[in-house]
């Protein structure tokens, strides 16, 4: 189940000491500013994803956008998706930005940005299921579902089907998974869900249903006691949604802007 369920002394022992190796070394400023080192998880198409062997998707463009608002580079750190935060409480990186959903059970250990992109979690199915499971979540209930390691996605699978869910490192693993008959769906958010099947030779023969489950915000991920960068990320945030390239960014990777809400 998810790494964020682990032991809170351990989580606050880790933080403690990343604070204080963060303030000496991690987020020390010379006179370019540096480097941040920003860990992701690269098979979450379209928010981070490789191609070419280029690191590109939503995620990557709009952190860059970030760190040049703030004078820095970024140095990219690419890990399983449930080592980001543990990677981060011991310093080996300075922030993640991994389309990480916002919680309380995450708000514990680390802080979250400003919200920059809310999403829904929808199901994945093969094509041959789509009328048996049209109901969704009712009809999937019990059933032996895949979800990444580590998201929120593998937790509400887990709310459906307690002890019957498969999960993986990689997103593309757990659909390849669904083709083979190893679960009857893959849960995931639906932008991914989306993207992959439009753009992805591998998802020939798979659906994704119509009923969206909990739209919910995503935001970077800043160690505890650096309020310094959190300020700075969010101001940042605030500055490219007033002039415009947050939605040129958002138009690029979800082919129109953002709706008001």
């Amino acid at each position: 189940m998810s790494h964020f369920s682990r032991n809170l002394v351990c989580s606050a022992l880790l933080a403690g000491a990343a604070a204080l190796a963060f303030s000496s070394s991690a987020w020390a400023q010379d006179e370019s500013r540096g480097a941040l080192r920003v860990g992701t998880e690269s098979s979450y198409a379209p928010f981070e994803f490789t191609q070419e062997g280029k690191l590109v998707g939503f995620d990557i463009d709009l952190a860059e956008a970030v760190a040049a608002e703030l004078g820095y580079d970024i140095e990219w750190v690419q890990m399983p998706f449930d080592g980001l935060i543990p990677a981060m409480l011991t310093s080996q990186v300075d922030m993640a930005v991994a389309s990480f959903t916002v919680t309380a059970e995450r708000a514990k250990r680390v802080n979250f940005s400003d919200p920059y992109y809310r999403s829904g979690i929808t199901f994945v199915v093969r094509a041959d299921d789509a009328q048996k499971y049209a109901a969704g979540a009712d009809a999937l209930k019990g059933l032996q579902l895949c979800a990444q390691l580590g998201s929120v996605s593998a937790m509400k699978a887990e709310t459906l089907s307690p002890g019957k869910v498969t999960t993986f490192n990689d997103a593309y693993a757990g659909y390849l998974e669904l083709k083979q008959g190893g679960c009857a769906a893959m849960v995931n958010d639906r932008p991914v869900n989306q993207y992959f099947i439009k753009t992805s030779k591998g998802a020939e023969g798979l659906v994704e249903l119509t009923q969206v489950l909990d739209a919910e915000d995503m935001a970077m991920v800043i160690p505890k006691g650096n309020d310094e960068l959190l300020a700075e990320v969010n101001k940042a945030l605030a500055s490219l949604k007033a002039n415009g390239k947050y939605d040129e960014l958002y138009t690029k990777w979800f082919g129109a802007a953002p709706q008001a809400e």
